[in-house]
């Protein structure tokens, strides 16, 4: 398999975010669905209204999410519509909550746990896709970006927990947090495969900002605050090249703060999606960076 591209900026404002969409050189077709993380209120990491604006505009694209398995501000559709007028994303753009109507079953092919994947139901209302993702720490995932904002992201609120536990019935919320780890892992990657799958490969892009570097996840509403300073914006087509660059670019910094950062990565094992999505075929490791501060 081919090095694929990630494209970099350290511009992290919306001049930054137009220009890696624009090197990717991807003309997306139809109704374009931004697949972003709303944040859970009381947090503030999530990527915010007046750094994404000019990017969703240029799609003319809509912002989409799902509700949460946990019990919290974005678990019931009400509660969610109030965060997302709250976060200021209703000011920007159209705004859909996927699963509010439902969800749809996405089959896996040759998945590692999972045969099936649900998903919310407005799935089928786009034509494709950018995966707009916040990079940084998970307390379960380890990190989340590309390949997290795919799987639990598109996830109707039943299949986080379908995920969180592998395809074994959630019967408790507790249930996410005492299932087998890598198990979860890798079923985020199969869910990952299906979304993929379903959507096709070329009509999903990827970005992830590497700001507000916290080892806590936007789903968190009390999130620690960062150690290492901000890095940039990767882009790619490829889910798989783009974490694990931006993984390596943690790893890469002089920043001593990312030692935090990395400790969360290593002990929640969160590199196992990113093995796990390339051997499902869902892109590759090996990436080549392309610098565009310097090539501009």
């Amino acid at each position: 398999m081919k090095k694929e591209k990630v494209y970099f900026t350290r511009e992290i404002n919306p001049e930054g975010l137009i220009k890696v969409y624009d090197a990717l050189g991807v003309s997306l077709s139809g109704k374009v669905a931004v697949k972003i993380s709303t944040g859970e209120p009381g947090g503030h990491n999530f990527l915010q209204p007046s750094l994404i604006k000019d990017l969703v505009d240029d799609l003319k694209g809509t912002i989409v999410e799902c509700n949460t398995a946990y019990i919290g501000r974005r678990s019931t559709s009400a509660k969610h519509w109030e965060t997302i007028k709250e976060h200021g994303f209703m000011e920007i753009a159209p705004c859909d909550l996927m699963d509010e109507e439902g969800e749809m079953e996405l089959p896996v092919t040759c998945g590692k746990q999972l045969e099936v994947n649900y998903v919310g139901s407005h799935l089928n209302r786009y034509d494709s896709m950018v995966v707009l993702s916040h990079f940084k720490g998970h307390a379960m995932g380890g990190f989340g970006g590309a390949l997290k904002n795919v799987a639990i992201g598109i996830a109707s609120a039943h299949g986080k927990g379908h995920i969180h536990c592998s395809g074994e019935p959630m019967n408790d919320p507790n249930d996410m947090f005492t299932a087998d780890h890598d198990a979860f892992l890798e079923s985020m990657a199969d869910a990952c495969k299906s979304v993929m799958d379903y959507m096709g490969r070329r009509n999903m892009i990827y970005i992830s900002v590497a700001n507000r570097l916290s080892v806590d996840c936007d789903c968190d509403s009390n999130p620690e605050e960062p150690k290492m300073a901000d890095i940039g914006i990767f882009a790619s087509v490829d889910p798989v090249a783009i974490d694990q660059a931006c993984v390596d670019a943690v790893y890469q910094s002089l920043d001593d703060g990312k030692e935090a950062l990395i400790e969360r990565i290593e002990s929640r094992n969160g590199i196992h999606t990113v093995e796990t999505a390339a051997e499902l075929g869902l892109g590759n490791r090996e990436y080549e960076i392309v610098d565009l501060d310097y090539e501009s």
